[in-house]
Parts: C-alpha cells; sequence; structure tokens
C-alpha cells in the first residue's frame, strides 16, 4: 500500500508508518483562535536601564533599571577624565547616591514604598546637577531643550 510522503522526506521501512506532520506556518497561524495563539507570540520587554533624560552637551544622563529597582547618573561615558568637580559628587552623595565602581554610576536604589518620591527626586537631581554642570563648562543656557 502507497502513501504519501512529504518532499524530501525518506520512505518509512516496512512495518512503521510515516506520518508526517504538515508545517504551521504563518497563513495558517492567522486561521486560529486567539486562545490558541496565545501561547506563539513573544513578547518583548522594553530596554532596561532605560533613559529618562540626557544632556550629552553637559555629559549627564538618568536611568532607570526595573530589573535591578534602582535609579542611577551616568557622567559621560564613565572613564576617569568625564568625572564631574567635587560639588557635583557631593550633590549626588547628599542625595543618597552610591558610586558602583562595576557599572562606572551613581545608583540610588528604589523601593516599593518611595517608588514615584525616588523617581521624583532623582529628576530634580538630574536638572540641578546638569545646571551646576552647564554653568562650571560655560555652556549657554538658552541652548538647552528641556526633556
Amino acid at each position: 500500500m502507497s502513501r504519501k510522503r512529504a518532499p524530501g522526506q525518506e520512505p518509512a521501512a516496512e512495518g512503521t508508518s510515516a506520518v508526517a506532520e504538515p508545517p504551521v506556518n504563518e497563513t495558517q497561524a492567522e486561521g486560529r483562535s486567539f486562545a490558541e495563539r496565545v501561547g506563539q507570540r513573544k513578547v518583548s520587554f522594553a530596554p532596561d536601564p532605560f533613559g529618562i533624560a540626557a544632556d550629552y552637551v553637559a555629559g549627564v544622563q538618568l536611568f532607570e533599571s526595573k530589573r535591578e529597582r534602582q535609579m542611577a547618573i551616568k557622567f559621560g561615558q564613565g572613564r576617569p577624565e568625564d568625572k564631574p568637580s567635587q560639588a557635583v559628587i557631593e550633590m549626588v552623595k547628599e542625595a543618597g547616591y552610591r558610586w558602583n565602581p562595576a557599572d562606572r554610576i551613581w545608583s540610588h536604589p528604589v523601593t516599593s514604598e518611595s517608588a514615584m518620591t525616588t523617581r521624583i527626586e532623582a529628576e530634580r537631581l538630574y536638572q540641578g546637577v546638569r545646571q551646576m554642570i552647564r554653568q562650571e563648562k560655560g555652556i549657554d543656557a538658552g541652548q538647552e531643550i528641556p526633556f
């Protein structure tokens, strides 16, 4: 008895059945119900950490990491020559940020109880640090673009 086989499929040995399941392609997936397709979709996540604000002229960036539950301020590329003045560092330290040498950022933890407050304070600190660095570097305040 002859059985149909897909192109490129080897004939089955006697006594075994060679039933090939048809491949699932996009046109067949469209005909399925939503419930059948739920497991098939890949979820895309937002980048982590994601940038909240950046002033590339002044060389300061504000980030938030949901995965590590922290706010972060980065100066330049994190290199030693990108280090800000001692007055800026003191301002960041007073706000509760700590130096993370592995990632070369200043970070502050975000707890569930104080998440919104921490984010608002981080944005205020970023604006203060940004203005201080712009004044130190002599960057014209008229050419800045807020957030």
